[in-house]
């Protein structure tokens, strides 16, 4: 099996981000001069995909009003992983997180179309098939 360097699927994942991948309501919002902009659930199941350890859940606050969540990845030892930290602005704030279990991805009501197509765009970027790729998971969490 193929070892991953974090380098390696953080530059996969940056190159699978557009318009289509990040969260539908959001697309006007989407430009290519923020691309990481509501791209952070998918991206945190990528990497999940990819590295295992926890999904992070934390909320982003404007002027103290909860607008939104944001999610990113710790992995072993605690080591946090924010592939998308970059989308916010100044007026925004992120909230510490709270580990939220992983549910099954058949179990998603929304934003499954557009992980998938990240998670197919970023096993492409790395030449790895899904089995693969299921494999690192395994390994990993």
């Amino acid at each position: 099996m193929t070892p991953l360097l974090l380098a390696d699927v953080e530059r996969a994942v940056r190159r699978g981000w557009s318009a289509e991948t990040c969260t539908p309501e959001f697309r006007p919002r989407w430009t290519e001069e923020n691309p990481a902009r509501d791209q952070c659930g998918v991206t945190a199941m990528v990497v999940n995909d990819l590295m295992g350890g926890e999904l992070i859940r934390g909320e982003v606050h404007v002027d103290g009003v909860r607008v939104d969540y944001h999610w990113w990845n710790r992995l072993g030892m605690g080591l946090e992983i924010d592939l998308t930290r970059e989308q916010f602005g100044p007026r925004e704030t992120v909230t510490e997180g709270v580990v939220i279990p992983r549910p099954p991805v058949t179990e998603w009501r929304r934003l499954r179309e557009e992980y998938e197509l990240l998670r197919d765009r970023v096993l492409g970027e790395l030449g790895l098939p899904r089995k693969e790729a299921d494999s690192h998971r395994a390994m990993t969490s």
